[in-house]
Formats: C-alpha cells, structure tokens, sequence
C-alpha cells in the first residue's frame, strides 16, 4: 500500500508534485479546521500542518499515523503529549521563515517610528497631516532588546546592526555572536531599550513573560514588536501600559486569532491608536514558504527511506537509562536476539539502542542504554555465543 500524506495547510504545488512523484498518495486539503481533522486524519500515515491545530482528538483517532511535521517553526499547535502517548513522531522545519519574519520585524519597526499605517490610512480619508507625521524619532542610534536570540532573533539582529542600532540580547541559554551582549536578568535589559522585539518559542516558562512585572521595567514612549506567539504577552498587563506609559505596540500575532484565513474580526484591540496588528503574516513569504515545503519533503523522503526523522522534536532528551552495555559482533542472525534474551530473563529495560555495521558487512557494533546493570555472570552468558567478539559495560 502507498504511503498516505495529509497536507492541511497551504502549500505549494510544486513540492505537492514532487511527493507524488516519489509514489506517495497526496491529499492535499488546505482548507480543513482543527474539528475537520480528526476525520481526514484518520487512515493517513503522515500528516503536515502549519497553523491548523492538530488535537488530541485527531492523533487519538488515528489508525496509521507516524509522523505529523510542522511545516514552520514551533509545535506549539500540535498536542505533543497525545502524539507520545501512541508513539507518533513530531517535527518541524526550525530557521526556514528566519529571514521572512525578521524582514516583518524590520518593517513593524519602521512602520511604529514612521506611523506609516496612519499615515496611508489618513490619506485614503482625504486628510493631509504632514506636521503630525513629521515627528518621527528614527531608528539611527537607538537601542534595540531582542528577546530570544535563536534563528529569527539573530536574523533580527543583523538587520538592526546594519541600521545602526545598538543591538542587546536576552536568551534563554548562553548566546554567541560579539555584536550581542547576554543579560542574565530582564530588569537590567528593558530599562535600556527603545524597542524591544520578542523572538520566543510558547512554553510553559515563556507563557505571560512580559506580564505587569515586566512591562514596568519599560521606559515611557518604547516600541514592543511581537512577531513570535501572542501567549508570550499578558494582554491586559500591555493595554495598561500602553495607557500609563504611552508605549506603542506591533502584533503579527494576538488573542483568540480566527483559524480561517479570511473573514470577520472582533478584537479589543482594534480601537487602541497605539497597537498596530497585522494577521499573522509573520512567515508568509513566498521564499520562506519554498524553503519550508523544501524541509517539509526533505524529512518526508528521508523518514520513508531511512526511517531517521530530522528535526525530531519529541524524542526524549533525558531517559531514565544509567547503564550502557556495548556489544561488538558478527552481523549474523540471532546474535542480538541472543544477547536480548539474556537481559529480558533478568527484566532489565533496554532504553534506548543503535546497531551500526562496519564497512564491509562483516562486524556491527551494537550500544544499548540500560535502567539497571548486568551483571558479570550475564555478561558470562553473552560471551558463550561464539559471534559476540567483545562486552564493554559501564555506568553513565
């Protein structure tokens, strides 16, 4: 039976063409909500998302699936712990729509300094006002906080650098680059900064960062730009400090954001003067999207021909292994089944296990992570099989 791919998001189709042309059965349903997944997911083997939220529901019903990959950066709309809980890999395409979204960030800079958006908007209503807009402060010499320094962060930094701004950092592991300097503390970063950008991935310690707390290390009149996840914002914090410190804000990214991609809006924060939105855009260049359905079919053809998932983003980082046993023998059959016997009867879990065959066929070495130890005499019954050439087995 062919492989059998779910696309539930936009994608280009020339990339669809190319998984055809390798044999898979496509379908391609850009269209689909978070509540019409559940039934379309459920006999397809792989399934592909950008924004469409992927429920515990749909990895639940499924029948056959194995991998379901973000087409984008982030994971954040994919239940990962239903997908462990039936042992579907997850993965996504990190740094692809870098550029894409630094390119917005510049632009919500320019667009906050400029009023470029009231500016269009008072001229499309016959209404002239040079003076009022003639009182930007500019971009040269001010200095920008970005908040993450991952691939989009440093994307930022390189634009800013090149428009002459003193650019900070803030990450949450140790950054590199001399142009970024690291504060290992908020409360010494924001007081500094005139705009401060958010380049932040939505976990359970970034959710609400820029809080009440937050906000009142930022200086009177500064420039917010959150191009990452609107969760990273407690919106109610901002509204206040938008009104008691006059800050100005661009969001590509808010509260309760419609998951069609047209239609009607409501929102709060339509009728603050302050908060420029525009709809999510962050990614969607035509050069991000090529580079991310590019990665998309990188990972598909090589999970199907080799089984390796790339970019592997719920493969457990810490196990509970404290062993590691390594055998090398003859690649014959049955070698390693015998050895498997042997920690099976002592009801010792093997955590994790790599098999990996020397050139020319003959010897393969194999690493196994263990909870317990074996023992001497187990290691005794190993060697009686005259195909295992060596034993090394050390706590870790």
């Amino acid at each position: 039976m062919k492989v059998k791919v779910l696309i539930a998001d936009k994608f280009p189709e020339q990339y669809i063409q190319q998984l055809r042309d390798v044999d898979l059965d496509v379908i391609y349903s850009p269209k689909l909500g978070e509540n019409d997944l559940p039934e379309a997911a459920k006999n397809v083997d792989i399934l592909v998302v950008r924004s469409t939220v992927v429920n515990a529901d749909t990895i639940n019903s499924s029948q056959n699936m194995n991998l379901i990959i973000r087409a984008g950066s982030g994971v954040n709309n994919i239940n990962i712990a239903a997908a462990n809980q039936k042992g579907i890999y997850v993965a996504n395409c990190p740094g692809m729509n870098a550029v894409a979204v630094a390119e917005l960030t510049m632009g919500l800079m320019i667009s906050l300094d400029r009023r470029i958006p009231d500016n269009v908007i008072d001229f499309k209503n016959g209404k002239w006002n040079k003076g009022e807009y003639s009182k930007a402060e500019g971009l040269l010499g001010k200095t920008l906080g970005i908040i993450g320094v991952g691939n989009i962060g440093k994307e930022v930094a390189k634009r800013a650098l090149a428009f002459g701004m003193n650019v900070y950092g803030k990450d949450i592991s140790r950054i590199e680059g001399v142009a970024i300097k690291d504060f290992s503390e908020m409360n010494q970063l924001l007081p500094l900064c005139d705009i401060i950008t958010i380049h932040l991935p939505a976990t359970p310690q970034t959710k609400g960062l820029f809080n009440k707390e937050m906000f009142s290390y930022v200086k009177p009149n500064a420039l917010l730009i959150n191009t990452a996840r609107a969760d990273l914002i407690d919106q109610d914090a901002m509204l206040e400090a938008i009104q008691t410190k006059n800050i100005r804000v661009a969001l590509d990214v808010i509260k309760n954001e419609p998951e069609q991609k047209s239609g009607e809006i409501s929102s709060p924060l339509q009728s603050n003067q302050n908060i420029y939105v525009t709809h999510h855009i962050g990614a969607s260049t035509e050069q991000a999207q090529n580079a991310v359905a590019e990665e998309t079919i990188r990972i598909i053809k090589d999970y199907i021909e080799s089984g390796i998932i790339a970019h592997w983003v719920n493969r457990a980082k810490i196990s509970d292994s404290r062993y590691q046993l390594v055998i090398k023998h003859y690649d014959k059959p049955g070698v390693l089944a015998s050895i498997m016997s042997v920690i099976r009867e002592k009801d010792i879990n093997i955590e994790e296990i790599e098999n990996i065959i020397f050139d020319g066929g003959i010897v393969a070495c194999c690493t196994m992570k263990l909870k317990k130890p074996v023992s001497t005499e187990m290691i005794k019954q190993m060697h009686d099989n005259p195909d295992v050439m060596s034993i090394s087995h050390v706590a870790i």
